[in-house]
């Protein structure tokens, strides 16, 4: 969608939903986060409103940010552009596709489940036809479970070629060692494989190729701890800090129990161990008009909700 001014000159429908980020998220930083852009591109893109129209958005010095009045107007003019533009994507869809469908979800992360729920209440305001459901249960093969049309969607931290799959790309976050308070290893500013040897290592039960510390840090080290299993996050974090071992978790899943300091954490080796998720489909379902916005909607609900994730552009 574009507003003309005149012939040569236009306002461009992306400079409206930067514009409008900026204003809902406050400042620069988590304005970027959220569209997954750099802040100088979001600077950028706010300079050229303000060049175009000849006027300023934001009172200038103030914190947080105020808007004029003129960046009222555009602001509410903005918001009824997106909306517009978001119900004619939506009903074109409906028309071209139907608007019935499932969307049978299952999750490889199994902290990923708390972060999938404010995505799913969304896409259900959006898509009211389409049956959700999560497809609950540890599986060995997780993508398996679409060839098998058990699932729809598989939430997974690896993307390897396989047939008809498509992976599409949601975001990176950091995976941080926990340890309880008071733990000789907290004495540390960062931990190596080593590091880990003579601990009880406490991971969901899935095969070690699904966990990155092991695949990527203890197993090319030779390191093979003694080890222990729990389903639920929560049961892990209590673990840990009883003294029953440490664990590796995503910093986002766990960011909560930090900020109420009930573990403490640590980086993983110097620069960090990073992992990667990815939305699964096949070949056909990632054509769906609906299967398309849920992708969408889980990234833009992440970089908004989630702390420290970065953007994967595979």
């Amino acid at each position: 969608m574009i507003i003309h001014d005149s012939y040569d000159s236009m306002i461009e429908f992306r400079h409206l939903q930067t514009f409008s980020a900026l204003v809902e998220k406050g400042n620069l930083s988590k304005a970027a986060r959220s569209l997954n852009l750099s802040q100088p591109a979001v600077s950028h893109q706010i300079k050229a409103l303000e060049e175009h129209l000849e006027v300023s958005l934001f009172e200038r010095k103030s914190s947080p940010l105020r808007l004029t009045p003129a960046g009222e107007r555009l602001y509410a003019a903005a918001c009824q552009a997106e909306r517009l533009v978001s119900d004619a994507e939506r009903d074109v869809a409906r028309i071209a596709q139907g608007s019935a469908g499932q969307l049978r979800i299952a999750v490889e992360c199994h902290s990923c489940f708390d972060w999938l729920m404010p995505s799913m209440d969304v896409f259900r305001e959006r898509w009211p036809d389409v049956e959700m459901d999560l497809v609950s249960g540890f599986h060995a093969d997780p993508v398996g479970l679409l060839a098998e049309n058990q699932a729809d969607l598989v939430i997974v931290s690896h993307a390897t070629a396989r047939g008809n799959i498509v992976f599409e790309p949601l975001f990176r976050y950091e995976v941080v060692a926990l340890m309880a308070h008071g733990h000789l290893l907290a004495s540390k500013s960062r931990l190596t494989a080593r590091d880990f040897a003579r601990e009880t290592l406490i991971t969901y039960p899935i095969p070690d190729d699904r966990i990155d510390l092991i695949r990527h840090v203890l197993k090319p080290a030779g390191i093979d701890p003694v080890r222990r299993t729990s389903e639920l996050t929560v049961a892990i974090l209590q673990l840990v800090a009883s003294r029953r071992g440490v664990a590796a978790l995503p910093a986002w899943a766990v960011q909560p129990y930090l900020e109420n300091d009930y573990v403490a954490s640590r980086r993983i080796r110097k620069n960090g161990l990073f992992a990667r998720l990815y939305g699964a489909t096949t070949r056909e379902s990632a054509n769906a008009a609906y299967m398309k916005e849920f992708f969408e909607i889980m990234r833009r609900v992440g970089f908004g909700e989630l702390r420290g994730i970065l953007p994967l552009n595979d």
